[in-house]
């Protein structure tokens, strides 16, 4: 995937950029609190990795966290949409049903994919920034001892999303992206923002 399709802080932005790191290098990698996903969740430098995000700015996030899964085997799933074809053109993706929100016959579909998908993959860690497609892979990643990483989406600052009160219960990591996050997860990991 070519740098051109994460969307970095627009020039003369002065934020600090989120790094998940990985265990093959030193500082540049470290997050701001001195952590490295990888560490945290007690998988030494994983080699495979699910990433699964609603498509828009859910996978974008996660489209950011390239030079963290550069070098990694990922598998990717999605929402089947105009944007998820070009961001992950050259990449393995499930396409996931879709809409999620409130509608239990997708969700049920979801689920069987997650069902199938997980054991089959058996990625080191599950890594998802919502929304609701995260929650059956969450599920079945914890079900089968597979380490989780879920990254609270940026622009959520004032309440806590439903996926992530969800998912919360079987996620081995949680992120937030910004210090103010803290005061909805006070014992989430602060990663900085993606976007």
């Amino acid at each position: 995937m070519t740098s051109s399709s994460s969307s970095p802080a627009g020039p003369g932005t002065s934020r600090p950029r989120a790094v998940i790191p990985s265990q093959s290098t030193a500082s540049p990698d470290v997050a701001p609190n001195g952590r490295s996903v990888a560490t945290a969740v007690d998988v030494p430098g994983p080699r495979r990795v699910l990433l699964v995000g609603s498509s828009g700015g859910h996978l974008a996030q996660l489209v950011a966290l390239e030079p963290w899964y550069a070098e990694r085997e990922r598998t990717w799933v999605t929402f089947n949409t105009l944007d998820a074809r070009s961001q992950l053109s050259d990449e393995r993706v499930f396409w996931a049903a879709f809409p999620t929100t409130r509608n239990l016959p997708n969700l049920l579909r979801n689920a069987l994919l997650a069902l199938r998908l997980v054991p089959r993959e058996r990625p080191d860690v599950v890594i998802s920034t919502g929304a609701a497609v995260a929650f059956p892979f969450f599920l079945v990643a914890k079900l089968l001892g597979i380490r989780t990483v879920y990254i609270e989406v940026y622009d959520r600052l004032d309440t806590r999303t439903m996926t992530a009160r969800l998912c919360r219960p079987f996620t081995d990591l949680f992120c937030v992206q910004w210090e103010e996050q803290k005061a909805l997860y006070p014992d989430a990991t602060v990663i900085g923002h993606l976007l």
